[in-house]
This record gives structure tokens, C-alpha cells and sequence, in this order.
């Protein structure tokens, strides 16, 4: 029994290997949580996890774990081409559904599951993982409480040297992280979006290793996304620039992951050609973030979201909008570059 003296939610974790495992570390210490199956088609990961965690019930296909009543939450973190059948499974079988980004690889399916969910009046949650990061928690409330003022555009590098992926482009494994938080600070959907990018270590299967892209947005406001596995640096920065403040957001920064420039450029209310543009340059502000791994505070809002029928912040619905931006980056790619509006995608 948890301290609120309700039984733990039953938990199901599909695919354990890459980034699942960590769901399975969370899951299996998290307070109001009962970790009950791990499903994975490896008969490999099985033996490890069934080593690790020898409570947890190890099976290869998720009906085995459906077929407990106990089991309310399904976790899927299997490659992205399965998530859209596998969360379909989970919904129609009556479970609330956490699935790993992209919701889906086609809008039409991401789509699809969002009305299923709603349908039968389930949680549908993405692993929208930056939206429960607490320095983009506080960003937003910046912006929520005018202190950066009205925000102009913003802009995002995530670059590595690796992990190059077979089963999908840089593009698609990486912006789902930075077209998320874009929506999440404009508070807005994408309208739409212009990218190119190169493929340059699979050119045969045609997979971008390197992705330029330009979002935008209501109002006039734009976000670039720079997104790469073929990089010098390890870089995971967003920048927002405000007409009040700035403010930089440095996720490899093991103690300054947040700051905030008091720098703007004014223009005089009556602009002669010698006046120019004023720049305003001020104090730099580091603030203080009370930091708890995001993921985990990303598993205990689904495990909140099942408890209160809440829906969580990372819903179908922001879901939606991400792979509808993505699949409006992706004909982009493939037409050289073109403004590809999200309602033609």
C-alpha cells in the first residue's frame, strides 16, 4: 500500500533495451508504483532484466502482461516504427498509455490514437521528457510572468558525435526534445516548416545524419532547430530571446543549466537614422533550480495522470502536434527545403 493508503498502479514496460531501461530503473524504485512486467522481444535483455529484477515479471509479448487486471499503465519505449500498433493494443485493451517519442511516424496514426484514447477515456501520454525538465519549467514561468518579455524566437542545438540510427533520421529522433519545448514555451502549435539537411554516412538508405530547420509560429515568432549525430561538439542549448531579457538553457551544464541576460535592443519611440538602435546590456542571472532527473518526474506524472484521470502536461493532443511538425519537416527534407504548412502535412 502507498502512504495516501491506495494500492500501487500496475505497471507494464514494453522494450527494455536503449532508453526503456530506464523506465525500468524508475518504475521498479518509484513510490505508488508496482512494476510488474517487463515485455521484450530479446531474449538477451530478458535474461538481464529478470537478473536485476527478479520480482518482476520478464515476458516477450505485452498480451501477457494485458492479461493482468492488476496491470493500469502500459510504458511504451520500442523502436518508433512500433509505437502506433503497440499503443493501439494497450488502448483497446483498456489501459492508460505512456509511449516514448514520436507518438507515431505518421500524423494519421498519431492522430488515430488520440481519438482511441479519448474514446475510451484513457490517459495517453509522449515522452515529451523536456517539458518535465525544471529548468524549461521555469522558462516558462518567465514567460508566463513577463519577465523576459514578449518572446521574439528561440533556438536549439542538439549535437553529438552519435548514436547513428538505421530505423530513422536525425530528424526524427532528435527534434521531437526541441519541437516540443518550442510549443510548450510559445504556447503554441507550428504552423510551419522549412528544413534541409544532409545524409552523409548512410546516403544509400537516405538517412539524414545533420538537420537545419525552421519553425514557425503564430504571431510572426520562429524557431530554428539545429540537429545532428555527425558533430564535433556535445551540445543540448535553447536559447529565448525576449524583448525584455534573454535567457539560455544549457542542459550539459553540470551546475549553471539556466541563464538569464538582462540584455535587449530598444528602438526610440521616434527613430532617426544617428539614433540607430539602442542596445541595453545588464546583469547576468543564474537561478537556482531545485533539479530532480526529468525522467523521473516524467513517470510520476503518468502515475499521477492514471490517479486523478488528469490529463498530464506531454498529452495525445501535444503529441499530435509534434508529429504533424515533423512530418512537415520531413517533406521539407525531401523537396530541398520548401515551407511545408503543417495542414498540408
Amino acid at each position: 500500500m502507498t502512504i495516501s493508503g491506495e494500492p500501487p498502479v500496475g505497471i507494464a514496460i514494453v522494450g527494455a533495451g536503449g532508453w526503456g531501461r530506464n523506465h525500468v530503473r524508475n518504475f521498479a524504485s518509484l513510490p505508488g508504483a508496482e512494476l510488474r512486467y517487463v515485455c521484450d522481444a530479446s531474449e538477451s535483455i530478458r535474461d538481464e532484466v529478470r537478473a536485476t529484477y527478479p520480482s518482476v515479471k520478464v515476458v516477450e509479448r505485452l498480451e501477457e502482461a494485458l492479461d493482468d487486471d492488476r496491470v493500469r499503465g502500459v510504458i511504451v519505449a520500442t523502436p518508433a516504427p512500433t509505437h502506433a500498433a503497440i499503443a493501439t493494443l494497450a488502448l483497446e485493451r483498456g489501459r492508460d498509455v505512456f509511449v516514448e517519442k514520436p507518438l507515431a511516424l505518421t500524423s494519421k496514426d498519431a492522430a488515430a490514437l488520440h481519438r482511441l484514447a479519448l474514446d475510451r477515456s484513457r490517459i495517453l501520454m509522449v515522452g515529451h521528457l523536456l517539458l518535465y525538465h525544471q529548468a524549461v519549467i521555469a522558462l516558462r514561468e518567465m514567460i508566463e510572468s513577463g519577465e523576459l518579455g514578449d518572446v521574439l524566437y528561440v533556438y536549439s542545438q542538439r549535437l553529438n558525435l552519435g548514436v547513428v540510427r538505421r530505423d530513422e533520421n536525425a530528424w526524427w529522433s532528435l527534434a521531437p526534445h526541441d519541437v516540443s519545448v518550442a510549443s510548450f514555451l510559445l504556447g503554441a502549435e507550428p504552423l510551419a516548416v522549412s528544413a534541409t539537411g544532409g545524409s552523409f554516412l548512410q546516403t544509400q538508405r537516405g538517412i539524414e545524419d545533420v538537420v537545419f530547420a525552421t519553425i514557425h509560429y503564430p504571431a510572426g515568432r520562429i524557431a530554428h532547430v539545429h540537429v545532428s549525430w555527425l558533430d564535433p561538439h556535445k551540445r543540448r542549448t535553447l536559447t529565448v530571446v525576449g524583448s525584455r531579457k534573454m535567457a539560455v538553457f544549457d542542459d550539459t551544464s553540470p551546475d549553471e543549466k539556466l541563464k538569464v541576460f538582462d540584455k535587449g535592443a530598444e528602438p526610440p519611440p521616434a527613430l532617426s537614422y544617428d539614433e540607430g538602435v539602442r542596445i541595453r546590456t545588464g546583469d547576468i542571472r543564474v537561478p537556482a533550480l531545485r533539479m530532480q532527473e526529468p525522467l523521473r518526474r516524467e513517470c510520476n506524472a503518468f502515475i499521477d495522470a492514471i490517479r486523478t484521470r488528469k490529463q498530464p502536461v506531454a498529452d495525445g493532443l501535444s503529441g499530435v502536434a509534434v508529429v504533424r511538425a515533423l512530418e512537415a519537416g520531413a517533406r521539407s527534407l525531401a523537396d530541398n527545403g520548401r515551407l511545408v504548412q503543417v495542414s498540408d502535412a
